[in-house]
This record gives C-alpha cells, sequence and structure tokens, in this order.
C-alpha cells in the first residue's frame, strides 16, 4: 500500500525545499564570487617519496613569491592563492594532481615537476585542458610545447658546456655517463655520447650506466668506475643521477677513495639542497653544472637569499638553481599578465615573448619564442661547507635550445611559437612542415 503526502505537508515540503534550494545557490554564488576575487597559483611538486628531497623547496619557493606578491598589492587589483598538491614522486599522478588543478581547482598557472617523466605525465593534461605551465629543472631538451614554459636548463646550458669545460680545461678522456634510468638522463646522454663521438672520443672511452629512482648500492658500480679509469687516460663522470640516490653514491665515491682529482664528477642534479642532506667532506673538489649557485656574489642574489631566509625562518636554509629558474618563471608570468590584463592563458602567451627580467647572477632573463630563455651557464666546485666556488662560466647568456645540433633528427626541427608562418614547437625545416602537438 503507498504512502500518501496530504496537499498542506506538501505544499510545506515543497516551500522548505525551494528556501533550502535558494540558500545554497547563494553559499555557491558567494563562493564563486570569493573564487573569483582570487588568482590562483598551482604548486606541482613532491613533497613526499624520492624526489621530495629536491622538490619541497620549490613549493616553499613558490609560496614565497606568492607572499611577496601579495605584499605589494597582489595582481591586476587580486591577491594570489597558491593552491598546493602532492604527486608523491608518483609519475602518474602526476597528471591527476594537474588535472585536479586546471578542472576542479580552476588554477591559472601552475609551477612544478622536477623529472622529465613527471613533465611528460603532466603534458598532455595541460595542453588538453589549454594550462600554462612553467618547468623550472634542467632537461633534456627535444620539446617546445605551446603550454609549457622551460626556465630550466637545455642540454646546451648545461651539459655540452659542462663537457667542453671537462674536455678542454681538465684534458679529460675518457667519460663515464652516469644517470637514473628515465628520460631525462637517458636523452641527454645519447646527445652527450653523440657529441663525444663528434669530437673524436672513441666508443671504448665511454662507458654508459643507468640505475633506478632511489638506488643505494653502488659498492659494485663504483668500483667499475675506478677500473674504467685506470687505464691511463684522464676520466670523468658525467652524472644525471637524480633524486635521493645520489646520497649512497657520492658516499661510496668516498668509501673507495676516488677523488676529484683522479675521477672527478660533474653532476647536473646535485645542488646545494641536496649536498646539505649529507657530509661534503669526500666530495670537495667534484664539480656541478648550473646556471646559478648561492655563492654569487651580486646584489640581486643577496636580496633574494634574505628574503629567503625571512619567509622560511631559517637562516641555514640554502637557495639552488631551480629556485632562480622558479623566481624567474613567476617573474616573466607577472609581467606577461600585467602586460596582457588578464590571466587568460593564450592572452599570457602572446605577451611573454620577448619580456626580460632579472636574474640572480647579475644578468637578464629573455623568454623565447621556442619557450626557453637566456642563462648563463657555470661550473662551481663543491666546497666543504656545501657551497660552490664558481671555476668558470660563460661570458654571456646563452639561448637555449629546444632542439639540440647533435642529434641528427634534432638538427633540422625548430621551435617558435611567435611567428604565424611557423606556430609550432617541431617545425622541420626541410619539409617545412610541423608536427606533434598542438599547433
Amino acid at each position: 500500500m503507498k504512502t500518501s503526502i496530504r496537499a498542506g505537508s506538501k505544499r510545506r515540503f515543497t516551500r522548505a525545499a525551494l528556501k533550502a534550494g535558494a540558500a545554497t545557490l547563494a553559499l555557491a554564488g558567494s563562493a564563486a564570487g570569493f573564487a573569483a576575487e582570487t588568482i590562483k597559483v598551482g604548486v606541482l611538486h613532491s613533497l613526499s617519496g624520492t624526489m621530495a628531497i629536491s622538490e619541497t623547496t620549490l613549493k616553499d619557493t613558490v609560496l614565497m613569491l606568492v607572499d611577496e606578491q601579495n605584499k605589494k598589492g597582489g595582481l591586476l587589483g587580486k591577491k594570489l592563492e597558491a593552491v598546493v598538491v602532492d604527486p608523491a614522486s608518483n609519475w602518474p599522478l602526476f597528471a591527476e594532481k594537474a588535472k585536479e588543478l586546471l578542472a576542479k581547482d580552476k588554477v591559472d598557472v601552475i609551477y612544478g615537476c622536477w623529472t622529465s617523466v613527471s613533465r611528460k605525465s603532466v603534458l598532455p593534461v595541460v595542453e588538453e585542458l589549454n594550462g600554462m605551465l612553467f618547468y623550472p629543472v634542467q632537461y633534456e631538451g627535444e620539446e617546445s610545447s605551446k603550454n609549457v614554459f622551460y626556465t630550466g636548463a637545455a642540454p646546451n646550458q648545461q651539459a655540452i658546456p659542462a663537457v667542453d669545460y671537462l674536455m678542454n680545461e681538465v684534458g679529460v678522456e675518457r667519460w663515464v655517463l652516469a644517470g637514473t634510468d628515465y628520460v631525462y638522463p637517458r636523452t641527454t646522454n645519447k646527445i652527450l655520447e653523440a657529441y663525444l663521438k663528434d669530437k673524436g672520443v672513441a666508443a671504448g672511452d665511454i662507458m654508459i650506466n643507468y640505475t633506478p629512482f632511489g638506488h643505494s648500492d653502488w659498492q659494485t658500480i663504483v668500483s667499475d668506475i675506478k677500473k674504467f679509469g685506470s687505464a691511463g687516460k684522464k676520466t670523468a663522470v658525467v652524472s644525471t643521477i637524480n633524486g635521493d640516490a645520489n646520497v649512497p653514491f657520492y658516499k661510496e665515491l668516498g668509501n673507495q677513495g676516488v677523488s676529484a682529482e683522479d675521477i672527478p664528477v660533474v653532476a647536473f642534479s646535485v645542488g646545494e639542497e641536496e649536498l646539505s642532506g649529507f657530509d661534503t667532506s669526500p666530495l670537495v673538489g667534484h664539480l656541478a653544472a648550473w646556471n646559478y649557485f648561492m655563492s654569487v656574489d651580486t646584489s640581486e642574489n643577496d636580496a633574494f637569499i634574505k628574503k629567503w631566509h625571512a619567509f622560511i625562518k631559517d637562516p641555514k636554509r640554502v637557495t639552488n638553481d631551480p629556485m632562480e629558474a622558479t623566481y624567474i618563471g613567476f617573474n616573466l608570468w607577472v609581467k606577461a599578465v600585467e602586460k596582457a590584463g588578464t590571466t587568460d592563458v593564450d592572452a599570457v602567451r602572446k605577451a611573454i615573448y620577448g619580456l626580460d627580467v632579472p636574474n640572480l647572477t647579475g644578468g637578464t632573463a629573455v623568454m623565447l619564442p621556442n619557450h626557453h630563455i637566456t642563462k648563463p651557464v657555470l661550473i662551481g666546485e663543491i666546497q666543504e661547507d656545501g657551497q660552490f666556488q664558481v671555476v668558470w662560466q660563460t661570458d654571456e647568456e646563452v639561448p637555449g635550445d629546444a632542439w639540440t645540433d647533435y642529434l641528427p633528427e634534432s638538427a633540422k626541427i625548430t621551435a617558435d611559437w611567435q611567428d604565424p608562418a611557423i606556430n609550432c614547437g617541431n617545425y622541420n625545416t626541410e619539409t617545412k612542415t610541423c608536427s606533434g602537438q598542438n599547433y
């Protein structure tokens, strides 16, 4: 038997439901209005897992920059709001979190990723949803997406100059290319192997080794490196080892007595933050190639370090290259938004080309139409205090090259998102056509 509702009760129920619905809509409207009053900045960095050793600091850097911008009055009359997520060093999770930031949180820009595998995971998401990602870490190149701005070094701004330094200044003849087993080390080493062979280095004088993320047992590998370096030719290690695997790697070098005088290591992923985690005495004299070091003596750098220590409330915290790349990317975005008068991705993209902001080494970073920037290249020698002494640097900023000149299939590719005759990230100069990503 059905239960009926009397007419009066039904009318009272309907009125109550309408009131509740109206209240809900009012709250939703209020929330939407509040959201519209802020400009949301997504932060997509690992705060746990193997990459947390490197990425947590970049999250803090974005928070500092947002706080500083808000103290200046915000942007376009609105406050900035940081939205932080933790992809936990889980590469597929990076894509999920990027989608969450864009589709759910409606962020206007994202600062994030460290490894290339995390960036590759995020790439289809930001392209599909037309997001804007600033990527602040050195990488392998061979990419130029309409939705990504690469403020870290391309190979011609780090890897190639580092090899030139070792070859010309140190006299290295044998090469160990040691990396973590993922796209950045493998592609970088492919470029370096081709470059070394072009320079006359024999295949037998190149040793290549890959290890998984978080690798901890380095005894056999370091022993193999020592053996490889005992052939009577000056040997060096070019390291693309990423994350917390660097700690046991350098410890094992010390355990087996591999000094910088015997076999120098030049690292592309070890900076001040990584060195702050362990005893650096066995590492003294080993090298790193970056575009910035905390020890750089400029007024811009001094001011940045003071702001960092005041924000983080710890005078012992260090600064590093990806922090500077984040700083540059943030300031370029702010300048482009102000120029465009909106945070609309397409408008900001058009506005950003050719804009320049100070870097922290006393020069200028310019955003190029291939979505890379101009950067100086510095070689630093590890000191006992975990800082780097600059032993070599370029005379001027080097423009980032999205596609290397040292792989035949890449040498004919260029990227230009400003030139209407090209307007893509992978333009074949021979066939006069674009391929791949949205153009």
